[in-house]
């Protein structure tokens, strides 16, 4: 009977497709325009530029550039600098393609690796601003506010989450000396390599995207009746989980701090896909997951605290 236990929740999964065709096709189609229309088309660019970057010494003008400020702020390597940056400005989950790019490749240590993911694999700022503040609020005095609670607290927290990897250091190890010589000019190998890493990784984002958006619109009208699924829900996939929050909760004081909190988290969809991203680096996802709902509560109270301000 053990051995049967695992085998039931996707035994279940397949009979509530089976009799749910519509709820599984509309769910892929919407998973999918999402993918097509807004993922590809932001991230798959920027995954093959750092693909670039990394193979062709473009990392280390970067890391010559803001290194410095970088390693002072978070106490990073010149290195582990453009983690932060790419990861802050693109969204999920390029924080954590770069940082496990950087550990596979050498660049950082497997500790500073690990740190980097725990702040820096966030929402992109355009999101917060297009998606979250003008699409689903439509409030621009909410601008400035969702801005910095959601990119403030991942930095914030940074200074308690980099004392279980420094280990007694003050910053971590510089790498950069040692792989210099590895630096090659860009030609159409490297393209070519950088192009099929960067659409296997976009489109393993895809898959996860839809299937996380199957299992969404599976419960159907049954969500509405049921809070606990109301509740479970929306932290499946992040943004078709804004809309549900915003859609069932009409209330601003009650809507604004849980989607900030889930869009902190970034769902159980983005820690998919993150874990896909660190395949062949041997970072441990649940530390990663434990920070990221810390920093979920930390601005779910941030949202409540503001907008009893307001």
């Amino acid at each position: 009977m053990r051995q049967l236990l695992p085998g039931l929740p996707v035994v279940f999964l397949f009979l509530a497709m089976l009799f749910s065709p519509k709820a599984v096709f509309d769910g892929a189609e919407s998973g999918l325009l999402l993918w097509f229309q807004v993922v590809f088309p932001t991230l798959f660019p920027f995954m093959l530029i750092s693909g670039l970057m990394l193979s062709g010494g473009g990392l280390a003008v970067i890391a010559r550039i803001s290194g410095r400020l970088f390693s002072a702020l978070f106490a990073t390597s010149p290195n582990g600098s453009f983690a932060v940056i790419a990861g802050s400005l693109c969204g999920y989950p390029m924080g954590a393609k770069i940082s496990a790019d950087l550990v596979r490749s050498g660049k950082i240590t497997r500790d500073e690796g690990a740190y980097l993911l725990s702040f820096c694999n966030n929402t992109s700022p355009v999101f917060i601003m297009n998606f979250i503040v003008w699409k689903t609020f439509d409030r621009e005095e909410l601008m400035v506010p969702t801005l910095l609670i959601l990119t403030g607290v991942p930095a914030f927290l940074s200074l308690f989450f980099r004392r279980f990897y420094l280990k007694g250091r003050k910053k971590f190890p510089d790498l950069s000396v040692r792989k210099e010589a590895n630096a090659k000019l860009l030609d159409f190998e490297m393209l070519d390599s950088c192009l099929s890493d960067s659409f296997e990784s976009i489109v393993k984002v895809g898959l996860y995207i839809i299937f996380f958006s199957i299992l969404i619109a599976l419960p159907g009208k049954l969500s509405a009746a049921h809070p606990v699924l109301a509740a479970i829900l929306p932290a499946l996939e992040m943004t078709n989980g804004i809309l549900m929050i915003d859609h069932a909760v009409s209330d601003l004081s009650v809507s604004y701090p849980l989607i900030l909190g889930l869009t902190s988290f970034g769902g159980f969809c983005s820690a998919a896909q993150t874990q896909c991203m660190l395949k062949g680096t041997s970072l441990p996802l649940l530390p990663y997951i434990t920070q990221k709902l810390t920093a979920a509560a930390a601005a779910s109270l941030l949202g409540v605290m503001y907008i009893r301000i307001l």
